[in-house]
């Protein structure tokens, strides 16, 4: 299973506004400028969360984005499935069709893509973003990232 940059691009930016808006509403760009995402691919992903119900913006001159529920409520997974739908690497229509697929009857297969997406969305759905923004602050206690050294290959 691969993450796109929206699943990559997007967690940082909660992970961001989760850090930052405990105090005040969180801007695209003060989100953009720190975490290296460009303001309009930004805006794309932030839309999508708001969408899914992650977030919610405040209007006015010192409007911005905040988490629409506390942080400990919100999953690695849900920021996920918001994002890049389904995580599932394997969709066998064994499990997810009414009709099955055609080898369904003697296919032993499908119980080893069922464990993989089972284990998949178990861990992400393990890890919540209050964690991440703790150790966000204890391994960067100031907030400045240096992304140029963050490297994903494609």
């Amino acid at each position: 299973m691969k993450l796109s940059t929206k699943g990559r691009y997007g967690l940082r930016a909660m992970i961001d506004l989760a850090r930052y808006s405990e105090e005040e509403p969180v801007s695209i760009g003060s989100i953009a400028m720190r975490q290296g995402i460009s303001e309009r691919y930004l805006e794309q992903l932030v839309a999508k969360m708001k969408k899914a119900g992650l977030v919610k913006s405040i209007r006015g001159a010192s409007g911005g984005y905040v988490l629409a529920k506390d942080s400990s409520e919100i999953s690695v997974g849900d920021i996920l499935r918001a994002l890049e739908g389904s995580l599932e690497p394997v969709k066998c229509a064994a499990f997810f069709s009414e009709e099955g697929c055609m080898a369904s009857e003697g296919c032993v297969t499908k119980y080893v893509w069922q464990r993989i997406n089972d284990s998949i969305n178990h861990a992400v759905d393990e890890i919540m973003l209050d964690e991440l923004v703790k150790e966000s602050k204890e391994m960067n206690p100031h907030g400045v990232y240096d992304h140029t050294k963050c490297t994903h290959s494609e």
